[in-house]
């Protein structure tokens, strides 16, 4: 994913951390923030969403969305009324079936108030109608919706759902999806999960994708525009679908298409390296945009263009795919656990790089350690709690993130440490987890206490006295230089 700006819990228990009402408490408003550490006013409190459902008509010539979005939710409180995050222009509001008066309160709320009362336990259906100029919408001086020429693309990190749909976004909160999407005849629509469909009609277009495994809402994509769509199946039988705006320079076109085509390959690979692949589908598109960054979407990862211009970029393929793992099926739950997202992707690329004969992934982290001398910044970044805004997507939470893993396999061997990334992958999935839960699993696994090296290489600045496994490299392993084109052209 691109570097910007979260106790571990289950998908089935997460409706716990959203609540802050104890029992027997008069009803009350839900909070207007999750409690993330670094982001305070993202996501909600009062209530855990289940399901999205999704009907957008897009007119491209203007920018403007017309949507409804059902959201099936559970009230975690006795709720007077609860905020979603959302910048459009909202027309109405319906909570279980009545008209519920709403406003906006601070720069991406909206607050509503139901007619009654919404019980502890009880469920909750709201249907917002809403229309707007998504480009138009800023936060902080930030537009987390990209125009293209013929269409547009919703891809960010960490907030995009708040220029398209009302959300509770926040990773802790993830959900099932349906969207459905119309444009103009001629045009394509990418999202997550399979495909359910196309029909065309009176000079419109309508798309159906459906996502049947907890999604969290900064990984939902939308795009759309001229696509060349590419459908299949893997060996095992998984959809794959990766899509190209036919607009691309030839040579970036070119490049992408043969990094992007070797997903199923890849996907393949990291299935037998860190378990059964979590979701019902694989993929990934390239749209006409001018970012230089990746995004690990949901089953439809998302690529600019310009990260292809040094050519096939295979590490970037197995690198966000990774992320299907851990980041997408295995989610934060707070934003200072970036690095679980981040060192686990880099290091995957460092296991490739030693797959395909480039350099062991100790050699690869040899590079890496010699790479930042030891006065270099780098170092006072602590990868476990980077902070917020820039720091949070910083090259220490990636290498030094990777560097950390390599220090544990060097520490708890290769048998017991392959066996911790493949039961961290199974018993959280589709939930969200911490690094204190690793931690816990990591010295579980290996009867060994564990805390002195990751109090080391995450939480300590400064450069360690040496690197987590030393080796005698006659040269630096070719993968080192792809892997810094990579940190590079992540960046927004």
């Amino acid at each position: 994913m691109r570097r910007t700006r979260l106790l571990a819990v289950t998908a089935g228990a997460a409706g716990v951390l959203l609540s802050a009402t104890a029992a027997g408490a008069a009803p009350a408003p839900g909070a207007p923030g999750i409690g993330d550490p670094y982001y305070p006013d993202y996501g909600n409190g009062g209530y855990d969403v289940s399901h999205y459902d999704l009907t957008l008509k897009y007119q491209p010539a203007t920018d403007t969305l017309q949507g409804t979005t059902r959201i099936t939710a559970r009230a975690t409180q006795d709720l007077t009324r609860f905020d979603l995050d959302f910048l459009l222009d909202t027309r109405a509001v319906t909570v279980n079936g009545r008209r519920a008066s709403f406003t906006t309160s601070g720069a991406h709320e909206l607050v509503i108030t139901p007619a009654r009362t919404l019980r502890k336990g009880a469920p909750i259906d709201v249907t917002v109608t809403y229309s707007g100029v998504p480009s138009t919408k800023k936060y902080n001086g930030y537009v987390g919706w990209a125009r293209t020429p013929d269409g547009a693309v919703a891809a960010q990190e960490p907030e995009s759902a708040w220029w398209w749909y009302p959300s509770n976004d926040h990773p802790l909160d993830k959900a099932t999806y349906d969207i459905t999407v119309t444009v103009p005849e001629g045009l394509q629509t990418i999202s997550n999960g399979v495909s359910r469909g196309t029909r065309t009609t009176g000079g419109w277009t309508t798309d159906e994708w459906h996502e049947a495994k907890p999604q969290a809402t900064y990984l939902t994509t939308l795009a759309m525009g001229r696509f060349e769509v590419h459908q299949g199946r893997t060996k095992s039988g998984l959809p794959v679908i990766t899509a190209y705006s036919p607009d691309v320079a030839p040579a970036l076109l070119t490049a992408a298409k043969a990094s992007v085509e070797t997903t199923p390959e890849v996907i393949d690979w990291e299935s037998k390296v860190f378990g059964p692949y979590p979701f019902t589908s694989i993929g990934g598109y390239v749209p006409n945009v001018t970012s230089h960054f990746s995004l690990e979407e949901q089953t439809r990862v998302f690529y600019s263009p310009a990260a292809f211009s040094t050519g096939v970029r295979p590490y970037l393929i197995v690198h966000e795919n990774a992320h299907q793992w851990f980041g997408d099926s295995v989610s934060l739950s707070t934003w200072r656990d970036i690095w679980l997202n981040e060192g686990f992707a880099t290091y995957a690329e460092w296991l490739w790089s030693e797959k395909t004969g480039q350099g062991t992934a100790a050699e690869v982290a040899a590079a890496t350690y010699d790479g930042y001398p030891a006065g270099d910044p780098f170092w006072q970044v602590k990868a476990g709690d980077p902070g917020p805004g820039a720091n949070q997507f910083d090259d220490a939470v990636y290498d030094r993130g990777a560097l950390t893993l390599q220090a544990l396999r060097a520490t708890v061997g290769d048998a017991k440490f392959f066996a911790t990334l493949r039961a961290w992958a199974a018993l959280h999935r589709y939930g969200n987890a911490t690094t204190a839960r690793f931690e816990a699993l990591a010295e579980k696994i290996s009867g060994r206490n564990l805390g002195s090296l990751f109090q080391t290489w995450l939480y300590t600045a400064g450069r360690p006295a040496a690197p987590p496994q030393p080796v005698a490299a006659t040269s630096t392993p070719k993968s080192w230089k792809e892997i810094r084109q990579t940190r590079t052209l992540e960046a927004r």
